[in-house]
């Protein structure tokens, strides 16, 4: 459902961010100053020990200094507790005391029916709740305890028992005043014009109630206890309330686990998630008895970037992760992907934590193997390489695979990642020349007619110039990230207005990325950070060399607006330069790498024309500010360039 800015805008008018966020830290009373609506906790993001998470009522947002997270109220709510976008608006609407946006006839009366087989489903799982305890429910109970699960696991999550009986639920359900309509339309007893009289779907089976991601109950998952039953397991049918390709069993319950962890783990039926839970995995989840959906997959990338497939070791677990690849593999994106761990063969989760523990279970969702392993695995196995023509076959087949994904950034990755193995497996490129020396050896112009792809016509001067050229640039985008962060050092008061930019920057040193998480924290913890502070802060911590080294080349380059004594107006338009070039060069040299994989994996001239392209223009970028009037007027200075 979509709601009106204006809608969203009266809510956080009325709900302070502070009274949301309040209910899941401890304000640091030393820092806090509520009256001015400034509150900082320990980010409930991340683990830490200072608090570097701060709320600002007066702007509505909330911002981490360590892990970066921010947001309003409404992505509080979904990032931290799970919670769709709607679940979020409609619970601090109720909070707010506003209605809801009003909705047409036919919407009324679609959730009124909802809602009526809400309370039916409510009313069925309770009933199979009482009959697992009762009597009738002694061999279920049997079965259970077998399978080591509990009563209290058995309460958390909610787990009946259906009796041997035609009409045993139907007959309940009349009791409380349900139509057959309704139990019909709940998908509870089977009809139709061939049955004289309905009866129960589900009889003698162990009762697993499937639940929204709002904790209500919306179908049911049955597993016979008898041997010669056709269907083993039985789920409920499609209905206003179920739609089995686009729900996840435990959903409800994992999602929080999840997002905190930053993991979701897809298992296949309902006991291997509670296994997972007994191990001391909350946040795992099962399809419904189907192979996973994309709707699934959706839902398992809103709850980490990276879910892990966790399968049985056997020929059936196998085929259904490889079916989830496949089915993932059109829809990957930058930054989401699947993991796949692989149980030992004919274990599942249930009996891998009986025989050999949790550490055993923990340890196979560790090993988990990324997507592109997997791929690679697969097609080992599967193809045979004997001869020039199948090994032929069996790259082409790869390619064609990899051609599928629909992001054109993972595609390339993936098609250079592919063009690294082929080359390894089949012992390719040992001495000749290589195309994934970034822009080292690089044709000046396409190869002419009888000459071999891999040989350049360039003499071996130019390779050495472009090997300089390339390496130079490297080491000037190095250099700038080392004047930013030293403007900063020199210039603390200018982080507020930099920040996020800081936070976000791409730095290649890792000396400087770790330097750069300093200086945030000491503006977390201090509230007035000065350079006498932050430098203090830096020495106790072991980067004094380093800041020492940073000092040094900016004196030796005369780089003179990074110093303490240049004006903050001049420090502040540096910052702003350094910043945009920076952006520039690194998507650049992103870019770049792109074009080199696709030129490797297809050496065309057009691929080839579009890589000299863009490493003129990475070249180009490199070392040259460009002028800015007045810059250094603020600072006594005549000059109008960043040197």
């Amino acid at each position: 459902m979509r709601f009106p800015p204006s809608f969203l805008d009266d809510i956080r008018g009325r709900v302070s961010i502070s009274s949301v966020v309040g209910r899941r830290v401890a304000w640091d009373r030393r820092k806090t100053n509520a009256g001015k609506g400034d509150y900082w906790a320990c980010c409930p993001f991340h683990n830490e020990k200072s608090p570097s998470f701060h709320v600002d009522d007066r702007k509505g947002r909330y911002h981490c200094f360590g892990c970066k997270a921010s947001g309003d109220i409404f992505t509080f709510l979904v990032e931290k507790e799970g919670a769709s976008f709607p679940e979020a608006v409609e619970r601090l609407a109720g909070e707010a005391g506003l209605a809801l946006p009003a909705v047409s006839e036919a919407d009324v009366e679609r959730e009124q029916v909802r809602a009526s087989l809400y309370d039916v489903m409510e009313i069925a799982a309770k009933f199979f709740e009482a009959e697992l305890q009762a009597a009738r429910g002694a061999k279920a109970r049997g079965y259970l305890a077998d399978r080591h699960l509990t009563p209290a696991i058995q309460k958390e999550f909610r787990i009946g028992y259906s009796p041997d009986d035609r009409s045993a639920l139907r007959t309940h359900l009349a009791a409380q005043n349900v139509t057959l309509e309704q139990m019909i339309e709940a998908g509870l007893v089977i009809s139709g014009d061939d049955v004289p009289v309905a009866y129960d779907r589900f009889r003698d089976r162990l009762m697993f109630p499937i639940r929204d991601p709002r904790g209500k109950v919306i179908a049911f998952g049955g597993r016979a206890l008898k041997a010669d039953v056709p269907a083993k397991y039985l789920n409920s049918p499609e209905t206003p309330l179920f739609h089995k390709g686009a729900v996840l069993y435990n959903h409800d319950k994992a999602r929080g686990p999840a997002h905190e962890r930053g993991q979701i783990i897809a298992v296949e039926g309902y006991i291997d998630v509670i296994a997972m839970h007994r191990a001391g995995f909350p946040n795992a989840v099962a399809p419904l008895g189907t192979a996973l959906t994309e709707d699934q997959l959706a839902l398992l990338w809103k709850a980490a970037a990276e879910p892990t497939v966790c399968f049985d070791g056997d020929s059936a677990g196998i085929k259904a992760a490889y079916r989830a690849l496949d089915m993932a593999l059109p829809l990957l994106k930058s930054g989401h992907s699947l993991r796949f761990a692989l149980l030992p063969e004919g274990q599942d989760p249930d009996d891998l934590l009986k025989s050999d523990g949790p550490d055993a279970v923990k340890a196979v969702i560790e090993a988990a193997e990324p997507l592109s392993d997997v791929i690679w695995r697969r097609a080992l196995e599967e193809n045979d390489r004997a001869t020039p023509e199948r090994k032929a076959q069996f790259e082409k087949d790869l390619r064609v695979l990899v051609s599928q994904i629909g992001d054109e950034s993972v595609r390339k990755h993936y098609q250079a990642d592919l063009a690294s193995r082929f080359d390894q497996l089949f012992q390719r490129n040992r001495g000749v020349s290589n195309f994934r020396q970034r822009t080292a050896g690089f044709p000046q112009k396409p190869w002419k007619k009888g000459q071999k792809q891999w040989e350049t016509p360039q003499p071996a001067s130019a390779k050495l110039k472009a090997m300089a050229a390339v390496g130079g640039a490297s080491r000037a985008l190095e250099r700038r990230e080392k004047l930013i962060v030293l403007s900063f050092i020199n210039h603390p008061d200018l982080l507020h207005e930099f920040l996020d930019e800081f936070a976000a920057a791409e730095f290649s040193s890792p000396e400087l990325d770790s330097l750069r998480t300093q200086i945030i924290n000491s503006a977390a913890v201090e509230q007035s950070l000065d350079m006498a502070i932050l430098r203090g802060h830096l020495l106790s911590r072991g980067f004094g060399p380093v800041v020492d080294g940073l000092e040094n080349q900016a004196t030796r380059l005369n780089e003179w607006f990074l110093g303490p004594a240049a004006a903050q107006d001049d420090a502040r338009t540096g910052l702003r330069q350094m910043f945009a070039l920076h952006r520039k060069t690194v998507t650049l040299d992103r870019e770049l790498k792109a074009a080199e994989a696709a030129f490797t994996t297809d050496p065309t001239e057009e691929n080839f024309n579009a890589l000299s392209g863009l490493r003129e223009q990475f070249l180009s970028a490199i070392g040259s500010e460009a002028l800015i009037a007045g810059f250094g007027a603020a600072s006594g200075r005549a000059t109008d360039a960043i040197s």
